[in-house]
């Protein structure tokens, strides 16, 4: 069973996990298959810095970075695409709708294309809710541009329970991902459970709690216990929940670390451990519980 011999949640019912040269990738509900680890590019400063960090990864093996508006550093994914060598469509790329930006939808979406090259972005996400009306409108604006083939994939980020519930009462095509921070400190069940009700598929961000719990004993501990670094627990942990998940990183040795996640597996006990450590414990902003339904 490829499920249990990757240790890979399979409660959505529509995971779907392909061996590949250095990655592995999950089917989400549209048929659109995206790799299980991304490359994040958060706070990674727009030019050489990025630019050469997305490089290290494609190197790597990485075969999906997460980007978006706000970052600044579309054009150096873009670039460093361009330079790795890879075709377009061999790279897949998410970015991101800022919720100031709702109003312009199309015109900022195009530009996003623009920079990032190739004619299309293969998921194209709503960065947080904001407010309910312009929300509905940037919705429609993302789904004219999926139906036209420039947006591929369409979801949202940040997205609570009442989010998700309004947006697929007022929706023609369905969000296929919700991407929040995850990890142990941090797992909204009901978010969790009411997107695996829906077939949309959760993307990890901030999967290693920003480093700020990477000390914790239990988590040494397991880490001993697997012979892996602390932060590939974090990551196996989230593969293990299901999710997708999105690692950061400019140093070059963590990089290649964070995709090596795939030669161990978390037991029963481990992944026990881990789950009751939560205390909802968000390392940045929420806009899950501040931005109006």
């Amino acid at each position: 069973d490829v499920y249990k011999r990757q240790g890979i949640n399979a409660e959505y019912g529509i995971v779907f996990i392909e061996s590949m040269s250095t990655h592995h990738v999950v089917l989400l509900s549209n048929g659109v298959k995206i790799p299980s680890v991304g490359f994040g590019v958060y706070r990674s400063p727009p030019g050489s810095t990025t630019l050469d960090s997305v490089l290290r990864a494609l190197n790597a093996g990485y075969r999906h970075i997460d980007t978006a508006q706000m970052y600044g550093n579309e054009a150096d994914v873009g670039e460093a695409i361009r330079s790795s060598g890879l075709k377009r469509e061999e790279v897949f790329v998410t970015s991101k709708l800022p919720k100031g930006s709702f109003e312009d939808a199309k015109s900022c979406i195009l530009e996003s294309v623009q920079k990032i090259g190739g004619g299309y972005i293969d998921l194209m996400l709503l960065h947080s809710p904001g407010n309910p009306e312009p929300r509905l409108k940037a919705w429609r604006v993302m789904e004219e541009l999926h139906q036209q083939g420039i947006l591929k994939s369409i979801g949202v980020s940040n997205f609570g329970v009442g989010h998700l519930e309004k947006l697929l009462s007022n929706c023609t095509v369905r969000p296929v991902v919700n991407q929040i921070e995850l990890h142990p400190w941090l797992q909204w069940k009901d978010v969790e459970d009411y997107c695996k009700s829906q077939s949309i598929y959760l993307e990890a961000y901030s999967p290693l709690a920003k480093a700020k719990t990477i000390t914790d004993p239990l988590l040494l501990q397991i880490a001993a216990e697997a012979g892996k670094t602390p932060a590939q627990v974090l990551l196996r942990w989230s593969l293990q929940r299901g999710y997708i998940t999105l690692p950061k990183s400019n140093t070059p040795s963590r990089i290649l670390e964070n995709l090596q996640l795939f030669d161990f597996t978390l037991n029963d006990t481990q992944m026990t451990s881990l789950n009751a450590l939560d205390k909802h414990m968000t390392t940045g902003w929420n806009p899950i519980e501040n931005d109006p339904v």
